[in-house]
């Protein structure tokens, strides 16, 4: 599965130029019987399998003692929602290590015996981690120093300033009755941009109220540090 569609386009050039690797453990390389289980059924009953703590965390200790530096990442429905900031973050980074699940999800002792932070790309439920992994990896990919054609492609788009996007047009001038705004025909930069900000704020209060309630959160706040005077 790996590197899957990563291999294609942007990322698969950034592959090709030594940009980035992907190194793809098994963990059934891991298992210890016969029959190289990985999986074992629920302890107290229910439906599914569970991975094993211990042939996981053979797998893990394997990948870290080859990167110790990276961090240790769960693809799970449970973990923290990934952010454009995280995102940011382990772009800057030295890489990191990805952990795919599959059936039921882990063993919970493997996190209590091992430093995984907990990721989750959405509110929804996939048959295993490695399509989350695919995911993390392109939105990090693409902001490796030379994978986009300019360096501030990214700069402006949706998360990056805590709004959605502004929308995009482009020729024809005309299509289906529709025209392209008359600001972005004007050659006026400045209300280009004053434009493109109303939109940005005004999509991310319709479509999406949680991030436009954290944006005016973050504006309204003092600056770190700054103590409020009393009277």
């Amino acid at each position: 599965m790996f590197p899957g569609p990563l291999g294609m386009s942007l990322a698969g050039r950034a592959l090709n130029e030594g940009r980035w690797r992907c190194d793809p453990l098994q963990i059934r390389d891991f298992a210890t019987d016969r029959h190289r289980s990985v999986d074992d059924t629920p302890a107290g009953g229910g439906a599914g399998m569970v991975l094993r703590a211990d042939v996981v965390a053979a797998a893990i200790d394997h990948a870290a003692a080859t990167a110790p530096d990276l961090p240790l990442i769960a693809m799970t429905p449970r973990g923290r929602p990934l952010s454009q900031a995280r995102v940011r973050a382990l772009a800057a980074g030295p890489g990191v290590t990805l952990l795919c699940g599959r059936f039921e999800g882990f063993d919970e002792r493997l996190f209590e015996a091992r430093a995984i932070e907990e990721v989750s790309i959405g509110d929804y439920v996939l048959s295993g981690g490695e399509m989350g992994a695919l995911v993390l990896l392109d939105a990090c990919i693409r902001l490796l120093p030379g994978v986009m054609g300019a360096a501030s492609s990214g700069d402006e788009e949706s998360f990056e300033s805590g709004l959605l996007e502004y929308p995009h047009y482009t020729r024809p001038q005309m299509w289906e009755g529709r025209t392209i705004p008359e600001v972005l025909r004007s050659g006026d930069h400045a209300r280009i941009a004053a434009w493109r900000k109303s939109k940005a704020e005004t999509d991310t209060r319709l479509r999406r109220p949680d991030l436009w309630e954290r944006h005016e959160g973050a504006r309204v706040q003092p600056p770190s540090g700054a103590r409020r005077e009393k009277d």
